[in-house]
């Protein structure tokens, strides 16, 4: 099964693909989408639903997983802002008729690691020695992006019994 992670964010959304099968995973292809700081929010989101539709396009993953919307009390305005971002990643999934699934932050980081506080570096760490890669993929977004895609892949969704 052809899974895609993605790591929505206004500036940088890092998306990695993983094909799964029983006797593991390996790497496809990851990158990021970038937007520009300085354009406009619909400007933003418009190139974030173009490069994630370029991707789905391009790689023909089956399934997705994404990094759930997490609020802090202290930035609602920025959660309100992933909201859009997300929103736009999830029509481009539809759109291509690709299930969406979402994980939250803790939940990935303590399926690689065994912490659900760990920091990017390890994160990155982790998901490098998970696909067998010679260094830890970066920006860091790119590493959050694979380590939703490969925990998608251990909670079974999507592999299931089929392998």
């Amino acid at each position: 099964m052809r899974i895609l992670g993605i790591d929505p964010g206004l500036n940088t959304t890092g998306y990695g693909v993983i094909d799964a099968t029983r006797a593991g995973v390996k790497l496809v292809e990851a990158g990021v989408v970038r937007c520009g700081p300085s354009k406009s929010l619909a400007e933003r989101i418009g190139e974030i639903h173009s490069g994630v539709a370029e991707v789905i396009a391009a790689l023909k993953p089956e399934a997705m997983a994404l990094e759930e919307l997490y609020a802090h009390y202290e930035r609602p305005t920025t959660a309100i802002l992933m909201g859009h971002a997300r929103g736009v990643i999830v029509l481009a999934a539809q759109q291509a008729g690709i299930e969406v699934t979402p994980y939250a932050a803790t939940q990935i980081k303590k399926i690689l690691t065994g912490n659900g506080r760990a920091p990017k570096s390890q994160m990155q760490e982790a998901i490098a020695r998970e696909l067998g890669l010679a260094a830890p993929p970066e920006p860091p977004d790119v590493a959050d992006a694979l380590a939703i895609a490969v925990t998608h892949w251990y909670l079974g969704r999507g592999l299931g019994a089929r392998g």
